[in-house]
């Protein structure tokens, strides 16, 4: 399709290093067109694209667009320990991507990352996506809004920079 004119470029989706790696290797041994982006789930509270994705994306050039930035809703601010999911969020609707983010060193990285975002004048969902933002490798982040309100994290992020030191310090509110 891409020598052919018919797509720009070709990309993959929840892919592990292994299918990633398998992929490169298949598209030069052959030459084929490449994958130029990877697009998998990605935020402070799911960092397991760290481990091997990441890393080849950048040996081998292929752009990071991440997917549930917001883990579900659980870095807006609207979880929190000891208290009721909101009505009509998706730990009431469909909880079970998101029951292993139960737990009190999540809520304990939440309210730390609250802090953070209070800080700065800004709330958990803006700093969380200028996190994503600030990584060297995200190319885009992909978001999806319910409503129109739910686009001005997202467009404050844009505006707020942050650090390889920032992003560090964030990232360890979540380690274990």
């Amino acid at each position: 399709l891409v020598r052919a004119g018919k797509v720009g470029a070709i990309g993959a989706s929840n892919v592990d290093g292994d299918g990633l790696a398998e992929a490169l290797e298949t598209s030069a041994r052959r030459s084929l067109a490449r994958f130029e982006w990877v697009q998998n789930s990605y935020s402070l509270l799911d960092r397991d694209a760290e481990r091997d994705v990441l890393p080849l994306c950048a040996e081998h050039g292929p752009g990071f667009t991440p997917f549930s930035p917001l883990a579900g809703g659980w870095l807006t601010g609207k979880y929190r320990a000891g208290q009721p999911p909101p009505p009509g969020s998706r730990m009431t609707q469909r909880p079970e991507p998101y029951r292993h983010l139960e737990s009190p060193a999540i809520y304990r990285g939440l309210e730390r990352l609250d802090e953070h975002a209070r800080a700065r004048g800004v709330d958990t969902a803006t700093l969380a996506l200028a996190w994503l933002l600030a990584h060297p490798l995200v190319t885009a982040v992909v978001v999806g809004p319910r409503r129109p309100e739910h686009l001005e994290p997202a467009s404050r992020a844009l505006e707020l920079h942050l650090g390889e030191d920032e992003r560090a310090e964030l990232a360890r509110l979540f380690d274990p």
